[in-house]
C-alpha cells in the first residue's frame, strides 16, 4: 500500500498530472472496507506534498463523465516510459486510471529529485491517521515498559500459509484446509504446491518452533520482551507452545490493549496491520520470518531512521540446518554452530542498495534489483559538511 501510493506520487510528478487520493483495495483476501482517510492522514498527505504534486480528494464533477484510460503501468519502468508512452495518453484522455500501483517505478537510475520525492512521500507525508497514530504510540509505550523489545513479524497466518503452500509441521486436516482456501481464491493463480520443495528453496516463513530455536541461538535470554506483529497465528497455542515456553513475554495488540481500545480497528485488517507497523518501526530489533511487503517496508523505514537493527534469517540455508537439527538429541550449542555457519542475511547496517543480479536481462534484470523501499539509501541521505568530521549523513527532510 505504502510503496504503491508513493510510486503514484512520483509518477504524477513525472507526467505533470494531478493525483486523485488513491483508492485502497477492497477485494483482497481480507475484504477490508477501509478508505484512504481511515488508514492515513489525508489532510497532511495533501498539504505536505503541495509543492511537489497537486493532490485532490476526488475526481472533479466536471470530469466524472469523461472517457478514462485504464492502464496497467509496466512494472519497474523508468522515466522514458512515463514521459513517452504514458504521457502520450493525454492526447486522447483527460483521466488516466492506474489499475495497479505497486512496483511501477524502477528502483535505480531515476533522477535524484524523483527519488527524494519518493522518500518524502513515504517517510514524511504518508503518516497514519490520528486515531491509528495514537493507538500505535500507546502500544509502543506499553511494550517499552517491559524494556527494549523485539518486534517479531511472525507470518504464520492462515492466508500466508494457504497462499505459499507451506504446510510443514501442520496436520493433514490443517494442510487440507489451507489447500481448499487456495483453490477457492480465484486470483491466486498457483494451486498445486509442493510444500517441502517450497521450504527447500527458502520460500516458506519460519515456523514458531524454528523461530524459538533461532532466537535462542542468537543469544536472546528468556526474559526478552517480544511483540508479535501479525494477525491470528494459524493453529494458535497448538503451534506456539515451544516459542511461548522459551519466551514467555510474548505480547501482541490483543494482550497490550483492551477489547474496547481495539474495537475501532478490529474489523479492518489494514488498520490492524498499521498498528503492527508502528510498533515494529519503534522496536529495538525487528525480525521478519518472511520477506513480504510489510517486512520490506519496515526494514526500509528503519534504515531511513538511522539503520536500526533488522535481523533477517536466511531461510534458504537455514532449511538444511533445521532439517538435521533435533531438539531432543542436539544441544543449543550445536544449533549455534550451525547458524554461525549459515549466517544471517542482513542486520540493517548501512550499505548501498543492491543492483541487478549479474547476467539477468529484460524484466528479470529489474525484478532482481533490491527494492527501493527496502533500502532507500543513498537516495534518502544528504551529506553533512563539517570541518570537524566527515562521512556523516542524515535522512532527508
Amino acid at each position: 500500500m505504502r510503496a504503491g501510493i508513493c510510486d503514484m506520487v512520483a509518477v504524477a510528478r513525472i507526467i505533470n498530472a494531478t493525483l486523485v487520493v488513491p483508492e485502497l483495495d477492497k477485494n483482497s483476501f481480507w475484504q477490508d472496507t477501509s478508505i484512504f482517510s481511515d488508514v492515513f492522514d489525508e489532510d497532511y498527505f495533501i498539504s505536505s506534498l503541495a509543492s511537489d504534486v497537486k493532490i485532490v480528494r476526488k475526481l472533479p464533477k466536471d470530469m466524472s463523465g469523461v472517457t478514462k484510460a485504464v492502464k496497467h503501468f509496466r512494472s519497474w519502468s523508468g522515466m522514458d516510459y512515463y514521459k513517452e508512452e504514458i504521457s502520450s495518453l493525454w492526447e486522447d484522455y483527460k483521466v488516466i486510471r492506474a489499475a495497479k500501483s505497486d512496483s511501477r517505478l524502477a528502483n535505480n537510475n531515476l533522477p535524484p529529485d524523483i527519488q527524494k520525492l519518493r522518500c518524502r512521500a513515504c517517510y514524511e507525508a504518508l503518516r497514519f491517521s490520528p486515531q491509528i497514530e495514537a493507538m500505535g504510540k500507546l502500544l509502543v509505550d506499553r511494550m517499552r515498559a517491559y524494556g527494549p523489545y523485539i518486534a517479531l513479524h511472525l507470518r504464520y497466518e492462515k492466508d500466508m500459509l494457504a497462499f505459499s503452500g507451506c504446510t510443514h509441521g501442520l496436520s493433514v486436516a490443517e494442510a487440507d484446509e489451507l489447500k481448499k482456501i487456495r483453490d477457492d481464491t480465484s486470483y491466486w493463480k498457483i494451486k498445486d504446491i509442493d510444500s517441502e520443495e517450497q521450504r527447500s528453496k527458502g520460500y516458506c516463513p519460519l515456523t514458531p518452533t524454528e523461530v524459538a530455536m533461532f532466537l535462542t541461538a542468537l543469544g536472546y535470554p528468556s526474559n526478552t520482551p517480544i511483540y508479535i506483529a501479525a494477525g491470528e497465528i494459524y493453529g494458535g497455542d497448538a503451534h506456539m507452545g515451544e516459542l511461548l515456553t522459551r519466551y514467555p513475554l510474548l505480547m501482541s495488540k490483543e494482550k497490550l490493549a483492551s477489547v474496547e481500545e481495539l474495537e475501532p480497528f478490529l474489523k479492518h485488517a489494514s488498520q490492524m496491520a498499521a498498528l503492527d507497523y508502528i510498533v515494529s518501526v519503534a522496536s529495538a530489533v525487528f525480525i521478519p520470518t518472511y520477506s513480504g511487503n510489510m517486512a520490506r517496508a519496515v526494514e526500509g523505514h528503519r534504515r531511513y531512521l538511522g539503520h536500526q537493527k533488522t535481523v533477517t534469517p536466511d531461510r534458504y540455508t537455514m532449511w538444511a540446518v533445521f532439517l538435521n537439527f533435533q531438539p531432543a538429541t542436539n544441544s543449543i550449542y550445536e544449533l549455534k554452530l550451525f547458524l554461525n555457519m549459515v549466517g544471517l542475511d542482513r542486520q540493517g547496517s548501512p550499505r548501498k542498495r543492491k543492483g541487478p543480479i549479474s547476467g539477468t536481462k529484460g524484466m528479470d534484470r529489474f525484478r532482481s534489483e533490491e527494492s527501493f523501499y527496502v533500502n532507500p539509501l543513498p537516495d534518502c541521505l544528504c551529506q553533512r559538511q563539517s570541518s570537524l568530521s566527515t562521512g556523516t549523513s542524515s535522512a532527508i527532510r
